[in-house]
């Protein structure tokens, strides 16, 4: 069963830094793409950045371009997301998501068939 499981959100100021992570488990996940979506409240949910755990390869919205970093650790089945100079909008719910089809577009949450349950990232102005 896999399973997927963020940690890290939490409460940080204007300009600040926080790190996400989730940790990956239930299948080998060398040939998937991992995502970090969003969601705020009364909003879609969004993408923000995925990593592709074979090749590394690396992608990230426009939005996010210069202040995120998504990384991954393959000997510890994990994913992380490092969020810089943080917004008042970036707050949202961080989800992570990993995909079995990485030949398809990233940013779309249908390339994803698995989700974790999301940790609260609250910027304050």
């Amino acid at each position: 069963q896999v399973q997927l499981v963020e940690s890290g959100g939490g409460l940080v100021q204007a300009g600040g830094s926080l790190s996400v992570s989730c940790a990956a488990s239930g299948r080998t996940f060398s040939n998937y793409v991992m995502g970090w979506f969003r969601q705020a409240p009364g909003k879609d949910r969004e993408f923000v950045a995925a990593i592709s755990w074979r090749t590394g390869n690396i992608d990230y919205a426009d939005s996010v371009k210069g202040r995120f970093t998504i990384s991954r650790d393959n000997a510890k089945n994990a994913a992380y997301l490092r969020m810089n100079s943080l917004k008042p909008e970036d707050t949202a719910v961080y989800y992570c998501a990993a995909g079995r089809r990485p030949s398809e577009r990233w940013a779309m949450i249908s390339t994803y068939d698995y989700w974790g349950r999301g940790t609260q990232v609250t910027v304050s102005s």
